[in-house]
């Protein structure tokens, strides 16, 4: 098997509805540019708060995608 490397990118997607629809929009945004996609991994979660009530989801996601290191 041959050795592979991974590039680990962070993004936030945001959302007006949930953390989950945060997470999706940042990973199917970046799967628009970048290839190989492999794990996403979330690490931070957080809303925006105005006059007292929630009105947008955050999610920090960890990203990893596989180098292509065909020549």
């Amino acid at each position: 098997m041959a050795e592979s490397v991974y590039k680990i990118v962070e993004l936030v997607g945001t959302s007006d509805e949930s953390w989950e629809k945060a997470a999706k929009a940042a990973v199917e945004t970046a799967a628009h540019t970048l290839r190989d996609l492999r794990i996403a991994e979330i690490v931070e979660l957080d809303m925006l708060i105005e006059d007292g009530k929630v009105c947008r989801y955050r999610a920090k996601v960890k990203l990893s995608f596989k180098y292509d290191t065909s020549d």
